[in-house]
């Protein structure tokens, strides 16, 4: 397993980064042997503490992320690898309880972002407060599954929405984190 070590404007000695790639790679013999690779860079955080960000791609579009502050820099690893030990221990055993589609398609990483500028504002809109940057992704990667599994790549994804075709409808849903924990999902109504 490749794994990267990195600091932003943080120094790494040579005995974090082979905790870094010695604790990656037991995660990943552990749970899901078939993991490429992995970036793993320190930084400071507010209060003078450290943050570690951890992005492991692990198999065609699932993209693990972790992040953790913590006063020392391997306690902020161990507290970002603990949590992309998680991701994986659930990933694969939601594997064992679904079978895997093999004549998938393979990701293709194609992100464009394109910014639009905000519109002039006029006299009536000076007024009121600042207007928000529109940012479209130009490309998605939108996937067939169930409801179960779209949650499963949401949490996966670490992103707080997904939008995916229903496999039981064929219609677009939309699954979403809601403010107290829960799952929130959108299905289109049918007259």
């Amino acid at each position: 397993m490749d794994v990267r070590v990195a600091g932003h404007q943080v120094a790494t000695g040579e005995s974090l980064r082979e905790h870094s790639q010695r604790r990656m790679a037991e995660i990943t013999e552990k749970y899901f042997s078939r993991s490429v690779g992995a970036n793993v860079t320190f930084g400071r955080g507010p209060n003078n503490d450290f943050t570690c960000d951890i992005v492991a791609p692990v198999v065609q579009g699932v993209v693990l992320k972790a992040s953790y502050n913590a006063r020392e820099a391997q306690m902020a690893f161990n507290g970002a690898a603990d949590r992309i030990e998680k991701q994986l221990r659930r990933y694969t055993n939601r594997l064992k309880d679904h079978k895997v589609d093999d004549s998938a398609q393979p990701y293709v990483e194609n992100a464009a972002y394109t910014i639009f500028a905000g519109a002039v504002p006029s006299q009536s809109e000076t007024d009121q407060a600042g207007h928000p940057t529109i940012v479209a992704e130009t490309r998605v990667d939108i996937p067939d599954s169930s409801v179960s599994d779209a949650v499963m790549l949401m949490d996966l994804r670490n992103t707080p929405a997904l939008m995916f075709r229903n496999s039981a409808t064929g219609e677009f849903n939309m699954i979403y984190r809601r403010e107290d924990g829960n799952i929130g999902w959108v299905e289109p109504h049918t007259d």
